[in-house]
């Protein structure tokens, strides 16, 4: 098992603002600027995808004079560095494809080398189940072979496959009816996906930034490209827009740094679909120092087991003892991707909420399901793969470590293996009530909260023998031989239930002289004799 760990703060802030109020004019000189310096990214893109892996210092600085000739320093400065980072994204999902192709070609091996029908392990898949399956396995691992080996030429060779726009849009400009879009609508789409309007900051510089300058007031300006200066309303060929911006987020940290002429990147597009225009900004802050994960577990925290539908989560205290009912929060994956983003957060918020009620840390599993959404290593089990490829792990991840850092929640993330299983197993059962249903999902939480404390998640160890019940330990994990009271007398309740005699009368349980022991009195009463001295 790898040891649980507090999950570090953000290093960078994100905010979006609308762009209101843009004139006719406005919108005319941001889709020319955005088309120029459009056109030149996917120029310099195809330069440096040209040069591979023989790419050196002279050749980007030769490829940022030809960009400054054509539009400025600056904004020759963010392409070029926007084109390296497009390419480096490329490289690096051209190495997870790779990677995935080697797990799916050594699973079909494995299996092809196994008799038909013969029942595999927890580790590793068993033969196929028909003679007809295993002739289809044999030809697709040609399939995957071939497609490997020209994964692995490009990479030797240094190329990569990138599309300024995203290869989805440019696909579905072949299938318009099945992506209910007019020619007219899909070009639209298409030029504002390859627009380049964003500027990195500068420190030192006005406002932070030079390229596109946003003043603490929100008016906006931007440094025209030089075939564009004409277009200029303002002295030294900049354009102010009409439209003004005020983050509604994180307002004042941003004009406080604007104010102090602190780096701040902007970045400028337009939804086609809304027909409006937005204002991103982005800065990086100094990361958060972590908290001690000691101190987290002072106080208990909240086991959360994250699914395909919804969160299952449960209060647990320092001793790993489930506390009150569990907790649901459901969200709908189905729609548009604006609305699943807005489930999910809706959905973190409502649990974040109840953590900062009670003042508790969040322990969540650590998943990283990559290697697990191959068609390959879980068989015929479709309903299996829908669900793990289904689950939003690396949405969940981004927007929960975000949020709750803006909280000051700290999360503790731990191994996630068998804590479904293990939590069934041990926890399930006795959390089940006449008045409660426990799902997996909760047992899991349980179980996923109790990895987070140190606990083992098994609820109870085996009890030693009698002979030796003494020397043997105790027989419980809920309390460490250490821990105060723990041998004491339970609190009596007073009630016909108890059929116990009210608080403060009767004999006291953790009085071993008040037992009813051969030897031991239960009480001192009048006939019983004193015992007789040992000396006159």
């Amino acid at each position: 098992m790898a040891a649980s760990f507090v999950v570090p703060g953000l290093s960078g802030v994100t905010v979006r603002d609308r762009l209101k109020g843009l004139t006719a004019q406005d919108e005319t000189v941001l889709r020319l600027v955005g088309g120029r310096l459009g056109t030149l990214a996917s120029r310099d893109l195809k330069a440096r995808c040209a040069a591979g892996l023989e790419h050196e210092n002279e050749a980007w600085a030769s490829r940022k004079r030809i960009l400054t000739a054509e539009s400025s320093s600056r904004w020759a400065g963010s392409l070029t560095k926007a084109t390296h980072d497009q390419w480096a994204l490329a490289r690096r999902g051209q190495g997870a494809h790779i990677r995935q192709l080697e797990v799916g070609i050594r699973t079909i091996r494995h299996r092809l080398s196994l008799p038909l029908r013969e029942k595999g392990s927890k580790r590793a898949a068993g033969g196929y189940r028909s003679r007809m399956e295993w002739h289809a396995k044999t030809r697709r691992l040609r399939v995957l072979e071939d497609r490997l080996a020209a994964a692995r030429a490009d990479w030797v060779a240094g190329r990569v496959h990138v599309v300024r726009g995203g290869k989805r849009l440019l696909n579905s400009r072949h299938h318009l009816e099945q992506a209910q879009l007019t020619e007219q609508e899909w070009r639209a789409r298409w030029e504002a996906s390859r627009r380049f309007l964003q500027a990195d900051g500068e420190s030192g510089k006005r406002y932070g930034n030079e390229t596109i300058r946003i003043s603490p007031d929100g008016q906006v300006s931007i440094k025209l490209p030089a075939p564009l200066a004409h277009l200029a309303n303002a002295p030294r060929g900049r354009y102010v827009l009409a439209a003004r911006v005020s983050f509604a987020h994180r307002g004042e940290a941003w004009r406080d740094r604007v104010g102090a002429n602190r780096a701040v990147a902007y970045r400028i597009h337009e939804d086609v679909q809304r027909q409006r225009w937005y204002l991103t900004a982005s800065w990086t802050i100094p990361p958060a120092q972590a908290v001690p994960l000691t101190a987290v577990r002072a106080g208990g925290l909240i086991g959360v087991d994250a699914n395909a539908d919804h969160l299952a989560a449960w209060r647990l205290d320092v001793h790993g003892n489930p506390v009150g009912v569990p907790r649901r929060f459901d969200y709908d994956l189905s729609g548009t991707a604006d609305h699943r983003d807005a489930q999910v957060r809706h959905a973190l918020t409502r649990l974040l909420h109840w953590a900062t009620r009670h003042r508790l840390a969040i322990a969540v599993e650590d998943l990283d399901f990559t290697a697990e959404t191959t068609r390959e290593k879980h068989g015929g089990r479709k309903k299996f793969r829908r669900l793990i490829s289904g689950m939003p792990v690396g949405r969940l991840r981004a927007r929960l470590v975000s949020m709750a850092a803006d909280l000051g929640i700290p999360l503790v993330a731990v191994d996630p293996a068998y804590t479904s299983r293990w939590g069934a197993q041990h926890w399930q059962k006795p959390l089940t009530s006449k008045t409660r249903k426990t799902t997996r999902h909760d047992a899991a939480a349980v179980a996923i909260g109790r990895r987070a404390l140190g606990h083992p998640v098994r609820r109870r160890t085996a009890p030693p023998p009698h002979d030796r019940s003494d020397r043997a330990g105790h027989r419980t994990v809920q309390a460490a031989p250490g821990t105060l009271g723990r041998e004491g007398p339970r609190p009596r309740v007073p009630g016909p239930r108890t059929r116990s005699v009210p608080p403060g009368c009767g004999a006291n349980a953790g009085n071993q002289n008040a037992q009813h022991r051969p030897g031991r009195s239960t009480e001192h009463e009048s006939w019983q004799q004193d015992p007789l001295p040992l000396s006159p």
